[in-house]
């Protein structure tokens, strides 16, 4: 079925390509890939059966809406924008930022989530932001980023997915933009100063009234100039980086909206409509150009509403399509005929970990029972989250952020402290399986507290057969062991 324009665009496609797309995901899948695609965490069994024993034939709109409004929502898209926005307390080639200042950074990215306050607005914010960095979190970008090049670089590659590093030494091979241009741009960020404040972590972003960099090769500056748009004059009084944030957030901008729309959609869908996410240029087309564009006119149409855009993505037929292939679609990794598994972020995997044995991680400054998503920036020591790919924060691309794996991963699940520990902690997961062995539907509590589904027969048997009638702990800890290690565990489907 066809439930709104994301399908209108997708299916037709695969009808002029002849592809098949695979039929909806069960209501065990949705609930399971909901949850962890926009959350972050597991459907508790609770959360899981009132959703099944629901009878409705909008229940899958009620469920979404009602995620959308979760705290888990908000902490999960506040890590994702911070990996964006680079909260990163220090960095050899930036200036450094204290941990109060890091807290003061993290808050105002998290209330923007927490309000849903339009991107246009949170970004206008960010970059024209100055004062007290402990007062106004957003001036922490400023703090952050100290070379014109680097912040030139970095808010093109953040906002309008494009990479501007080449254009530093010459004309972009792979795009319009020239060396002129990038110098222009970078003529609107250099009249900002840091001066330092009393407290720690302290600082203070004013505006500078002189100030240029010089264009290498005419040895004089450029005018400032947003690329493709309206040129200031040197001299001018008027506000630079207030020109800038005219130019970025308007809705006449073709790539600011743009980008950010394919952003979320990879993030939800598992791959870009543009991919990689942060190279929209004109020799990297978008898979779907109709459907890019659409989607760009209802952001922004709609405020630059950011829940609007993930709930139009999630209520369309195709997020909820199955992950089982079929013969017409088995090779399309590009098509979204079938829904894409990836195997989950490290954060995620470390939260629904916790989240299952029942035992939470530890980390240094924060309190017990603080999630991974919880975490303000990625300098917490956790060698769990560095194996599995969490990003170092240096730059906003999103190759920083690994997926693919590694030796080091699988030691790690075989010998690591993070895992093995919450299985030996007594009063823990595996107790609790012990105590609750020979009761009748223990095995299907424990697949769908960790897969949202019910064991297949041969898999209810194969474990009756290893446990025995007086299972013994160390064989309950295999069990939990091996099925937390799964691939179904780790990967979204």
């Amino acid at each position: 079925p066809t439930v709104n324009y994301i399908d209108e665009k997708v299916f037709r496609k695969l009808r002029q390509l002849r592809v098949q797309p695979s039929g909806i995901c069960s209501d065990e899948v949705f609930i399971r890939r909901l949850y962890l695609t926009a959350m972050g965490v597991l459907p508790t069994l609770s959360e899981l059966n009132e959703f099944l024993e629901n009878d409705s034939s909008d229940k899958r709109t009620l469920l979404v809406d009602r995620v959308l409004q979760r705290s888990e929502f908000t902490d999960y898209w506040a890590y994702k924008w911070s990996d964006l926005l680079i909260v990163d307390p220090s960095n050899s080639i930036r200036g450094l930022i204290q941990p109060p200042a890091v807290r003061a950074y993290y808050k105002w990215i998290r209330d923007g989530v927490a309000s849903n306050k339009p991107w246009d607005i949170l970004v206008r914010e960010l970059v024209t932001a100055k004062g007290n960095t402990l007062v106004n979190g957003a001036a922490n970008y400023w703090a952050i980023h100290q070379d014109p090049k680097e912040i030139t670089e970095n808010l093109a590659l953040t906002f309008l997915g494009t990479s501007m590093t080449c254009a530093r030494c010459h004309n972009h091979p792979l795009e319009k933009w020239t060396q002129d241009q990038y110098y222009g741009l970078a003529n609107l960020v250099t009249r900002v100063a840091l001066k330092t404040g009393d407290l720690p972590g302290e600082a203070y972003v004013v505006d500078r009234h002189t100030g240029d960099i010089n264009h290498p090769r005419l040895n004089r500056p450029m005018a400032p100039e947003p690329l493709d748009g309206d040129q200031m004059a040197l001299d001018s009084v008027l506000d630079r980086r207030e020109h800038l944030a005219d130019w970025l957030t308007s809705a006449g901008n073709p790539y600011f909206a743009r980008a950010t729309v394919n952003r979320i959609w990879a993030a939800l869908m598992g791959r870009g409509l543009v991919n990689p996410v942060d190279d929209l240029r004109a020799t990297n087309p978008s898979s779907h150009p109709d459907l890019m564009i659409a989607l760009t006119e209802d952001f922004i149409s709609s405020g630059f509403d950011i829940r609007h855009l993930i709930r139009t993505i999630l209520l369309s037929t195709t997020y909820q399509l199955s992950s089982e292939a079929n013969s017409s679609n088995q090779d399309d990794n590009s098509l979204y005929s079938h829904h894409l598994t990836r195997r989950l972020p490290a954060e995620v995997i470390l939260d629904i970990m916790s989240q299952v044995t029942g035992v939470s991680e530890e980390f240094d400054g924060y309190p017990e029972g603080t999630r991974a998503l919880q975490l303000r920036d990625t300098r917490v020591k956790s060698y769990f989250l560095d194996a599995f790919g969490r990003p170092p924060r240096t730059t906003p691309n999103s190759s920083e952020r690994t997926n693919s794996a590694s030796l080091s991963q699988v030691l790690h699940l075989v010998n690591g402290e993070t895992l093995n520990r919450k299985l030996k902690r007594r009063g823990g997961k595996v107790d609790q399986m012990v105590e609750q062995a020979g009761r009748s539907g223990f095995l299907e509590e424990l697949y769908r507290t960790l897969f949202s589904r019910l064991p297949t027969p041969a898999e209810k048997s194969n474990l009756e057969e290893y446990l025995g009638t007086d299972p013994a702990r160390d064989r309950m800890e295999d069990v939990l062991w091996a099925m937390l290690t799964s691939r179904e565990f780790l990967f979204t489907r």
